[in-house]
């Protein structure tokens, strides 16, 4: 943190940028009436990386041309992480709703948490392991709302039919972008510190834009040909959650903590249930309500254990 007096309050910033992440949720149900998911993270990703570019290339030229190949390495590997976030996050929105994509992939602080301590070989903080037992109870619940339902005094399951439309797969592959995400977080923490905020994300976007439009070319999907709208829908994904809503939140940890940005997280799948509900007519049930609260109370009690 820093005790230069920043353009306005960082809280309204978070507040801002919560917003803004906020609406990817519909922007991609948007865009996902003509083009495929992967397809929709390659343009998302690429549309970003093109945007940063003349300001990272103008008055980050030499920074850029320093870096060594290790460097790059490590940026690579973090952009790497970065796509598979987004084709996992993204195709989940096919088969699932709003509100539960949104809250599993919001499990990402939980993962940081507990890779960061295994990785140093350390005891998992209290918070964490409360946090994730809560996580747990609300993905199980979540699932159970998909699948089952009581009636006759009996819980009926039907497990096959859970696969489908708002199903299992899609919570799945949401959870797995949470994971994904932690693997981009935890390599960007380390090279972001000797890095500036510009070059890193240029870098990272870049490479993460490469690795989509390859997995889309050898898919074999249609890389154009789609309607005006739909380019509309990706750029404003690159532009509001990708740009202004991210890079908000790392502007934001110049004047407040690690933790306060953290647990503002938790601001965008109440907020892209709250659109979903308005624009989309996607009502969450009182089971998934629950699952999802307990979720984030676990995603809560595990970023207060992050360090200040």
């Amino acid at each position: 943190m820093t005790n230069d007096k920043p353009i306005i309050s960082p809280i309204l910033g978070l507040g801002l940028a919560i917003l803004a992440v906020s609406a990817a949720s519909i922007l991609i149900r948007m865009a996902q009436q003509d083009a495929p998911s992967l397809v929709i993270a390659a343009y998302r990703m690429g549309f970003a990386a093109l945007l940063l570019a003349p300001a990272a290339l103008s008055r980050h030229w030499e920074e850029l041309r320093a870096l060594s190949w290790k460097t790059l390495g490590g940026l690579a590997l973090s952009g790497a992480f970065l796509a598979l976030h987004f084709a996992a996050w993204i195709t989940s929105l096919e088969h699932t709703s709003v509100a539960i994509s949104s809250v599993l992939v919001t499990t990402t602080p939980l993962w940081v948490a507990l890779l960061s301590t295994l990785a140093l070989g350390e005891r998992p903080p209290r918070g964490v392991v409360l946090g994730l037992a809560a996580a747990l109870a609300g993905g199980v619940i979540v699932a159970l709302s998909q699948t089952c339902i009581w009636g006759g005094g009996r819980l009926a399951c039907d497990w096959q039919a859970g696969w489908d439309g708002r199903g299992l797969w899609g919570s799945l592959l949401a959870l797995l972008g949470a994971v994904f995400a932690s693997g981009y977080l935890l390599i960007g923490r380390r090279m972001r510190a000797s890095l500036s905020l510009a070059t890193y994300t240029f870098v990272v976007y870049g490479a993460a834009a490469v690795c989509l439009w390859v997995a889309v070319l050898v898919s074999g999907l249609p890389v154009g040909g789609y309607p005006l709208s739909t380019y509309g829908w990706m750029l404003a994904l690159a532009v509001f959650p990708q740009l202004i809503g991210h890079s908000t939140y790392n502007w934001a940890l110049r004047y407040v903590s690690a933790t306060v940005v953290s647990v503002s997280l938790l601001g965008e799948p109440i907020g892209a249930s709250l659109l979903a509900v308005v624009l989309l007519g996607e009502i969450p049930g009182a089971v998934e309500l629950m699952g999802g609260a307990l979720i984030l109370v676990g995603i809560f009690l595990a970023a207060r254990s992050e360090p200040v």
